[in-house]
């Protein structure tokens, strides 16, 4: 296959140089020459150019330069001229080769096809013909788990964490492992049993403690759905983003986020940012009922009541131990004179007895919208800066 690119390239080429020139393969064989009568001939020269330590060489007439991929002799380009001329020719020939090398590898790159696919980098059309020829296949079930680190420049970061899960998962024909960013790799990962999601769990464990152990670098984890063909690979990708960005407004306390588990947050987080304001003054009567550590004092100097930090803890371990109060002082440390208290300041405060299961979820709700609506403030204000 290559050797038809080199001949195609020679072809082009030699409308420009006269003199005889060609490229051999690592064993002095011409697998590509001006004069095509001299394919499959070996090179004279071939065997002491291989042993010479210079890249570039002229003898007997004929320059000579070496292709080297990962210090290993892949190619030796020649040309029928010697002298500062000649090697000048024969730099733009071996050039021309180089970059054919490099245009060929990618096109068989099967990492550079799954990134082209979750960057929307090829055409849907053009997906499964591509797949076919990598002999990829289209129905196997596979999922996006993305590993994004802090948010910094340092490539170093980078490679050590495509190093780690390039080890983890070393079968390059079925996992992938794909570098987006600078703090974004994405783990293409086939799977045996679409239906368990256990075993994903347990790959983005994995990954994350041996990250820790092994580089101690701290990453989240975004896991997508599972992709029953190719084509949705992208799809799972994009929902490993919204995992770690919906995670990181409403479960900031986990490092795993898989984007089937988010529930409301998901839902919130599609929500325009007017609608989610026209809720929460629907909820708390226009008022903001949250305390606000700039504001404690309003403009008559007297002192508003506000949900401080406190109540809203306490009412979310309420919620968490099942709308149970005694439960709820055990956990917090608490009396349970206290977790009333609390409780019936949240009524008092906002209208709703979060002891009533309604109105607990309305409550609950406006909690995470108004997450929500803090996040994207200081998302416009970082942007500003």
């Amino acid at each position: 296959m290559q050797s038809k690119i080199y001949q195609s390239l020679v072809y082009q080429i030699r409308e420009t140089v006269d003199a005889e020139f060609g490229v051999l393969d690592e064993t002095g064989v011409i697998i590509a020459c001006s004069d095509e009568s001299r394919i499959g001939d070996i090179d004279e020269n071939a065997a002491y150019i291989i042993e010479s330590d210079e890249k570039i060489k002229s003898i007997s007439g004929y320059s000579y330069q070496k292709i080297l991929n990962r210090n290993k002799l892949e190619n030796m380009v020649f040309l029928a001229m010697d002298g500062e001329l000649g090697i000048k020719f024969l730099s733009l020939i071996t050039i021309n080769i180089m970059n054919a090398n490099l245009s060929h590898e990618e096109k068989l790159d099967k990492g550079t096809f799954i990134k082209n696919i979750i960057l929307d980098n090829i055409l849907p059309s053009d997906v499964l013909q591509k797949s076919r020829e990598l002999h990829l296949s289209n129905n196997a079930a596979r999922v996006a788990i993305l590993i994004r680190t802090e948010n910094t420049k340092d490539m170093s970061v980078c490679e050590m964490v495509y190093d780690v899960v390039s080890k983890l998962f070393p079968n390059k024909a079925r996992d992938f492992v794909v570098v987006v960013d600078e703090v974004n790799i994405v783990l293409i990962k086939e799977l045996k049993n679409r239906d368990d999601a256990s075993e994903i769990d347990s790959i983005a464990r994995t990954i994350l403690d041996t990250l820790s152990a092994e580089v101690m670098i701290n990453a989240s984890i975004g896991i997508g759905s599972i992709a029953d063909n190719i084509m949705e690979v992208k799809n799972s990708y994009k929902e490993a983003q919204s995992a770690i960005s919906i995670g990181g407004i409403f479960e900031n306390d986990k490092n795993i986020i898989n984007y089937n588990n988010l529930g409301i947050g998901r839902l919130i987080y599609q929500l325009p940012p007017i609608l989610c304001k026209l809720f929460l003054n629907e909820v708390f009567s226009g008022e903001s009922k949250f305390h606000d550590n700039d504001h404690r004092n309003d403009s008559k100097g007297e002192s508003k009541e506000k949900l401080d930090n406190d109540t809203v803890v306490t009412a979310l371990k309420f919620f968490e131990n099942n709308q149970n109060v005694s439960e709820t002082a055990r956990a917090l440390y608490l009396h349970r004179n206290s977790v009333v208290y609390r409780l019936d300041k949240v009524q008092r405060l906002t209208g709703l007895d979060i002891r009533i299961f309604n109105e607990a979820v309305i409550f609950k709700i406006a909690l995470m919208v108004k997450k929500y609506l803090d996040y994207n403030e200081e998302q416009i204000k970082n942007n500003r800066n």
